[in-house]
């Protein structure tokens, strides 16, 4: 009977994803330290204001921190939803008496105007709320409500939020596409599932869903790349690789460095330390930015390869499917990728080892057809 219980209550969840310990943590620190931030420089600005802070900030913050990317989330909906709620909170609580009748209409108008202007903002509707229910501090602003409390505490929140998300790597504001260096779909794209196909579904749909076209192009990248790994015969990464790689040494001197481009007219090296482990890359064209900014006084110190060589490397171990690589040289022009065993620089698979490995499948694939 208990389990049966349980198994109802179940079926009243979300199908939602319950994140690790760590990154809970890090949304509730974000959550105190945003609200703090936001409270007390508004308090310092505003001083003896009895509204100098609104209570639907914190409900603005659990988007904010916890659902970043969610595109109720946005500076867009943040902003301009507040102010809209505001201004219709405000003029309802000067112009309908009874105030049951005042705080419905200003909630109801405020999410049809939100919904009309694509800035539906969820704890909006607690501002015009607010605006109606909040007593003679703030029915004595006025119409000054919208700009302050309202808008000063949105904005700090949000630059908070902003620099927040910042540190912790994560995209926020959202970006428009997927594909950054052109407005057409990506390679993967282009053969597959198109953004134009997402969006017409999504222009059938009558019910709003919380989550954005561009998370939706991700997440259905990658389950492309899944299915396609299940549906080949995949090479090891060990089998293509090249493995008498040219490298750079990390105390190696930018000039050493530039004639070892020269030698090999490659765009990109790896830079591996005396015990052959990979610590970076370097590409010609941090090389050149160096000479550009030679003659400042800043740089004058730099002269290792260690000192310019970008520490960020996408890798791979030998026994990897080289399918795990095809999103990295498709959907981000990468030149080449990294092999690595215990931390050493065994191999390295080029663009041309990746064309020539999948082309060898598409004829075997085409033989048997």
């Amino acid at each position: 009977m208990f389990h049966t219980q349980l198994q109802w209550l179940n079926t009243l969840k979300p199908n939602f994803k319950v994140l690790p310990l760590k990154e809970r943590l890090l949304c509730g620190l974000g959550a105190l330290f945003g609200l703090a931030m936001s409270s007390l420089i508004s308090w310092h600005v505003l001083g003896g204001m009895n509204a100098w802070y609104i209570a639907p900030m914190g409900a603005s913050s659990v988007l904010l921190f916890a659902v970043p990317a969610s595109p109720l989330a946005q500076p867009w909906n943040m902003i301009v939803g507040n102010i809209i709620a505001g201004a219709i909170g405000v003029t309802c609580a000067l112009y309908i008496p009874n105030l049951t009748e005042a705080f419905s209409l200003a909630v109801g108008l405020s999410i049809f105007l939100m919904m009309t202007t694509d800035s539906l903002h969820p704890p909006s509707g607690a501002v015009a709320l607010t605006a109606v229910l909040g007593g003679d501090a703030v029915h004595q602003l006025g119409y000054y409500f919208i700009f302050y409390p309202v808008l000063l505490n949105s904005v700090l929140l949000l630059v908070v939020a902003i620099f927040f998300n910042w540190l912790l790597g994560k995209q926020y504001p959202q970006v428009a596409q997927i594909n950054m260096r052109s407005t057409d779909p990506t390679p993967t794209q282009k053969v597959t599932i198109q953004p134009s196909d997402i969006q017409e579904v999504l222009n059938k749909q009558t019910e709003l869903l919380d989550i954005s076209e561009y998370d939706l192009q991700k997440i259905i990248l990658e389950a492309q790349e899944k299915a396609n790994q299940r549906s080949a015969n995949s090479y090891l990464c060990q089998d293509i690789m090249t493995k008498d790689v040219i490298s750079l040494n990390e105390q190696d001197d930018i000039h050493q460095a530039l004639d070892k481009f020269r030698q090999v007219n490659l765009m990109s090296l790896p830079v591996v330390n005396d015990d052959k482990k990979l610590v970076g890359t370097l590409a010609l064209y941090d090389v050149v930015e160096w000479f550009k900014r030679a003659e400042a006084a800043s740089i004058q110190w730099q002269h290792m390869v260690m000192q310019i060589m970008n520490l960020k490397v996408v890798t791979v171990q030998p026994d990897q499917p080289i399918q795990d690589l095809v999103p990295y040289f498709v959907e981000k022009s990468f030149n080449y990728i990294p092999v690595i065993e215990s931390q050493k620089l065994v191999g390295i698979i080029s663009r041309a080892d990746m064309i020539a490995a999948l082309q060898h499948q598409l004829n075997q694939v085409t033989q048997k057809v």
